[in-house]
């Protein structure tokens, strides 16, 4: 009895420790987190953070065109003049970052202004590799405001100069309800990250972020 009283202890202590973390990184950087683009200070780049297209049962995920959309009018309001795309390519029939690239295309933003990481494999990769690898320190995350949070709280610790652009949400589906679940577990391991300094998995040489520096036009294509 005393040793399964002593898992219940445990059990729950775990769990509040988690729900105070994910509380904690919840309540960080709320000033630079915008939703509104008007408001939204202009930055060179937009770093998009990347997801699958569709989900496992094969319909759409608006977590995905929800970002998409939001990177889009950025650029056409002259928020930000090119994009980073940091995404997962770990396996050869999945592409997030030229998915992505293709879905910006189309929604107007010039290929020539869009920049592809293929090793994003995780949020704490793509902040890394932004600064390392593309020589960004100064930048828009646009991804879900859950996500954002986790992401300005790595990008703080590491002394980044990022702002957030928080898109669209998805409430009350059990998709949702999974990602937020998840979220408590990634916000944990963010912290450890920080606290370890943990690497990106992988390093290479420089590649820089493509702008558009006409300060006339933002170059919106039809397509």
């Amino acid at each position: 009895m005393r040793k399964f009283l002593l898992i219940i202890s445990v059990v729950i202590g775990i769990f509040f420790l988690l729900k105070y973390n994910n509380d904690s990184i919840g309540k960080e950087n709320q000033n630079i987190i915008f939703t509104d683009i008007n408001s939204t200070p202009n930055k060179k780049v937009g770093l998009l953070l990347g997801t699958s297209k569709y989900l496992a049962n094969h319909n759409l995920n608006y977590f995905y065109t929800y970002r998409i959309q939001a990177t889009a009018q950025l650029y056409k309001a002259g928020k930000i003049k090119g994009v980073l795309i940091s995404g997962d390519n770990s396996e050869e029939n999945y592409n997030e970052p030229e998915t992505m690239r293709d879905d910006l295309i189309l929604a107007g933003i010039p290929s020539q202004f869009i920049t592809l990481d293929y090793a994003g494999f995780s949020t704490l990769d793509s902040l890394i590799r932004a600064n390392a690898i593309f020589g960004i320190n100064d930048y828009i995350i646009i991804s879900q405001r859950f996500h954002i949070e986790r992401a300005l709280y790595i990008a703080k610790k590491k002394g980044f100069k990022a702002i957030g652009f928080a898109v669209k949400d998805i409430k009350g589906t059990s998709g949702a309800y999974r990602m937020l679940a998840r979220e408590f577990g990634a916000r944990a391991k963010a912290v450890i990250d920080v606290y370890f300094d943990t690497k990106a998995h992988f390093y290479g040489d420089k590649i820089e972020v493509k702008v558009n520096t006409d300060t006339n036009t933002t170059n919106i294509t039809s397509r």
